[in-house]
């Protein structure tokens, strides 16, 4: 993939479909993921989904990082386990796309931000595999659900603790902030080339980082929603996700992530 020297990154962001009563489905992308990567500098390339490998393949090479968003579960059989009685919709043709997506930036060193869902997906592509629904499965944990009851779902609902030695935390310049909260699903087993650098206080995996040269960074929350107003802290994750998408070389990234940390 060729390094672009524009000031502005692509940034791809894999959309998802949503049925139309009467008519065909829709092919939908959240806002708020757009707007966050334009305000930090980055310019949103749509990816929608496709069974097409030639035109998944155009979008790829014109990005210079991916962002993998939020959204319903991905099928359990990709981390070798049966459908929990609890498994939420499941959208095979997104899986599909985004784990080939992300494996394929995995090993070409494009970095990549996983949010919610995404942090999900970045684990079971990497090797990793989920909870598929923590009321069921963790009994005694928060309710990691309760920001869904909230417009935009903003709230702050529980706070969580960053390991200080994390880039996200000497971009948010703290190791403990309140957070919102809008999953049912968590990381279980960690995928190799992964760390735990986030978790709330029942022990709920809440941002991993790559360990590697590539810059690889997952959040459980949903910052595209608090970074205008309820917490303006997470603009720098989404700045410096398009800085580094910026630079995307392995060695740059390499000297970029240990001169961060």
């Amino acid at each position: 993939m060729t390094t672009r020297t524009e000031s502005r990154p692509m940034v791809g962001i894999i959309g998802t479909r949503h049925p139309r009563p009467g008519s065909s489905m829709l092919a939908g992308f959240g806002e708020k993921y757009l707007l966050a990567i334009e305000a930090a500098g980055g310019i949103p390339l749509l990816i929608h989904l496709t069974h097409d490998t030639e035109v998944l393949d155009a979008h790829y090479q014109r990005c210079d990082g991916l962002l993998f968003a939020g959204g319903g579960d991905v099928d359990p059989a990709y981390y070798g386990a049966a459908p929990h009685p609890n498994l939420g919709t499941v959208e095979p043709l997104r899986d599909e796309v985004e784990l080939a997506l992300a494996r394929r930036a995995a090993g070409d060193g494009v970095p990549m931000l996983g949010i919610c869902r995404g942090i999900q997906l970045l684990n079971i592509a990497l090797g990793g595999t989920l909870y598929q629904d923590i009321p069921a499965e963790l009994p005694g944990a928060l309710d990691h659900y309760a920001s869904s009851a909230v417009p935009e779902h903003a709230h702050l609902a529980h706070p969580l603790t960053l390991a200080a030695d994390s880039w996200l935390a000497a971009r948010l310049e703290t190791t403990a902030l309140p957070v919102n909260s809008y999953h049912h699903q968590a990381l279980c087993d960690i995928a190799p080339g992964l760390r735990v650098t986030a978790y709330t206080a029942d022990g709920i995996v809440e941002a991993v980082e790559g360990v590697g040269p590539n810059f690889v960074i997952g959040v459980q929350c949903h910052p595209e929603l608090l970074w205008e107003d309820a917490d303006p802290r997470w603009a720098r994750l989404f700045a410096g996700f398009v800085d580094m998408a910026r630079r995307h070389s392995p060695t740059e990234l390499a000297n970029t992530i240990g001169a961060d940390r």
